[in-house]
């Protein structure tokens, strides 16, 4: 129940964020090149979705094909869904990361650093560690 506390919070402080950064962006260029970009943003993030989208769905496709786990194309679907719909969503913060979400080269940056800080387990400088596999044998 905690979680949902905390996003609703985050939800709201976000909102918030954005509406304040909307008025600060209106009042230096006027409404309607304000509007104007959160149009253009949502357009670039349709666009730049149905691209990502698509080939990232091919590499799915050809790593399934090799009969590989397709673990890093399922991240970055995911990303770049996020991405996506972050850029749908008016609002100059959203999209800030959104754009790092859909750019290949920062997608690539948060894939590492997820899987090496959250899916990779740590070797913990035991260097004597053995890997392998164990079975329980009844007698």
């Amino acid at each position: 129940m905690k979680i949902f506390r905390v996003l609703f919070i985050a939800i709201i402080v976000m909102s918030f964020l954005e509406l304040y950064v909307l008025i600060a962006v209106g009042s230096i260029l006027g409404a309607f090149l304000t509007i104007l970009l959160i149009i253009a943003s949502a357009g670039l993030g349709a666009y730049l979705l149905k691209e990502q989208g698509l080939a990232t769905w091919q590499r799915f496709q050809e790593t399934l094909a090799r009969q590989e786990v397709p673990a890093y194309e399922l991240m970055e679907g995911f990303l770049i869904l996020i991405g996506g719909a972050l850029l749908l969503t008016p609002g100059f913060i959203t999209d800030a990361v959104g754009l790092i979400c859909l750019l290949p080269s920062l997608r690539k940056t948060i894939i590492s650093y997820i899987m090496k800080y959250y899916f990779i387990p740590p070797n913990n400088g035991n260097e004597n560690a053995l890997e392998g596999e164990f079975r329980k044998e009844d007698n």
